[in-house]
């Protein structure tokens, strides 16, 4: 199981376990409603302009007046933020609070526009918490704003991302000297057979994208695109090229000494070569956050679903066709419904046999999960768990982790290359990052050469 798979499940987990609806008293219980605004904890990456993300994000974690950390919640609207431009007018901005139920606080805002100084208010009954007012100072730019830093590096360490992470060094180690025009060859008459697999063919030169793709369902791109996009609206990628599988399996089965193709892919294992990104539906989900997408990362933690007491005593799925594994899950689920209820919601790959499978159904929202038996007779240890995977999401899963994964790993293929990728000839599509008309974006940052570095604010 590689990281990225760990990580998947791990969220799953979190997913339904941060449902559970405990009752417990703490050291800190009987003064949860006496909050000490000014001992009370606001930190985050959304109250550091230079970190520009879709939506920026940062946290309350509340102190009672004998200084111990509130772990209860306060209600779900105990904190009132605002975000406004510094001279007092109203910004274009969508800001939520999101209340995990431990006691601690989730604030995100998404803004529709870049602005020149914003300022970013807490308060707790009509007292401002902590350092607040916070004023971000100089420009705070918004999603669609094309106003890339100049420097990877310099990037890097205003994103704080790890020097590396050992998913990438363990993927990429058998790679080198990477030679791809011979990948090319071998990947399009290995990996492009028409129903079975989908590539598509990156070349990101001067942070533009280009791409042309292989195989009958190509739709995913639009996942691979989309990241490519938003991170070039961020950071001057270096030029490089490279395969991104657009399967929901890894692809490369060559072991090391055959010389294995450097595919990327949104999942992988032990039994294959394929270099692993983060998956495409925490990627979307990131990028789409607070628009597009209903149920991420901070959604999940801020919605405690129904009581535990009320929660059916089953295993419960919905998902498409992608595999054989799944159709055989619906059919034990219609031999035991007692056991398991499984549904498709969608069918691409496989011909619809409604008495077979059922007829689809509509999707549901990971926001009603189901219970498993082993969890009611031991509180204590789901306790543990919720507490250990809301820990790993927030080191782990945020926001500002996928796009460090990412940018790290085409950083580093960049350097494998045997040759700098070229401008590719007509048969190649631009893809074009997307209008934004509405919005102001007026971008203050260098894009000349390197020797006027000093320039590229950030």
């Amino acid at each position: 199981m590689t990281k990225f798979e760990l990580i998947h499940y791990l969220l799953s987990i979190l997913i339904w376990l941060i449902h559970f609806d405990y009752h417990f008293v703490n050291a800190s219980s009987a003064f949860e409603q006496n909050v000490d605004t000014k001992k009370t904890f606001i930190y985050g990456p959304g109250l550091d302009k230079k970190i520009t993300l879709p939506v920026r994000y940062f946290y309350i974690q509340p102190v009672d007046i004998n200084n111990l950390n509130i772990t209860r919640s306060l209600g779900d609207k105990a904190f009132d933020v605002t975000v406004t431009q510094a001279n007092g007018n109203r910004a274009r901005v969508w800001v939520q609070l999101l209340d995990p139920q431990d006691g601690s606080y989730i604030v995100r805002y998404r803004l529709y526009e870049s602005y020149s100084d914003i300022i970013i208010n807490v308060q707790y009954k009509e007292q401002n918490v902590a350092k607040s007012p916070y004023k971000l100072s100089g420009m705070v730019y918004h999603e669609k704003c094309n106003c890339p830093v100049n420097r990877i590096d310099k990037w890097f360490e205003v994103m704080g991302c790890p020097e590396t992470y050992h998913q990438i060094d363990e993927d990429l180690s058998i790679f080198d000297n990477v030679d791809l025009e011979k990948v090319a060859a071998e990947a399009v008459s290995r990996f492009s057979n028409r129903g079975m697999h989908s590539l598509s063919h990156y070349r990101i030169i001067n942070n533009k994208i280009y791409r042309k793709t292989y195989g009958e369902h190509v739709g995913f791109k639009m996942f691979s695109d989309s990241v490519l996009l938003s991170l070039t609206r961020k950071v001057m990628l270096p030029d490089v090229e490279f395969f991104v599988n657009l399967g929901d399996w890894p692809l490369e089965k060559k072991d090391k000494k055959d010389n294995p193709l450097p595919i990327f892919s949104w999942c992988g294992s032990d039994l294959t070569r394929d270099i692993v990104m983060p998956t495409y539906d925490i990627t979307e989900a990131t990028i789409e956050m607070m628009s597009r997408v209903s149920l991420d990362v901070f959604s999940v933690q801020g919605n405690t679903g129904p009581q535990w007491e009320n929660k059916t005593s089953k295993a419960f799925w919905r998902g498409r066709d992608s595999r054989q594994e799944r159709l055989d899950l619906v059919e034990l689920s219609r031999e035991r419904p007692e056991l398991i209820d499984a549904a498709l919601t969608h069918m691409f790959f496989f011909p619809k046999d409604p008495e077979k499978y059922g007829e689809l159904v509509k999707t549901i929202s990971f926001f009603e999960f189901f219970k498993i038996k082993w969890a009611e007779s031991h509180e204590e240890e789901v306790l543990k768990i919720v507490s250990n995977a809301r820990s790993f999401v927030r080191e782990n899963l945020l926001p500002k982790d996928i796009y460090c994964y990412h940018a790290k790993v085409f950083n580093k293929f960049s350097k494998l290359l045997k040759y700098k990728p070229k401008l590719p000839n007509s048969s190649w599509e631009l893809v074009e990052q997307p209008t934004d008309n509405d919005a102001k974006c007026d971008c203050k940052r260098s894009t000349k050469s390197k020797t006027k570095e000093k320039k590229d604010e950030l």
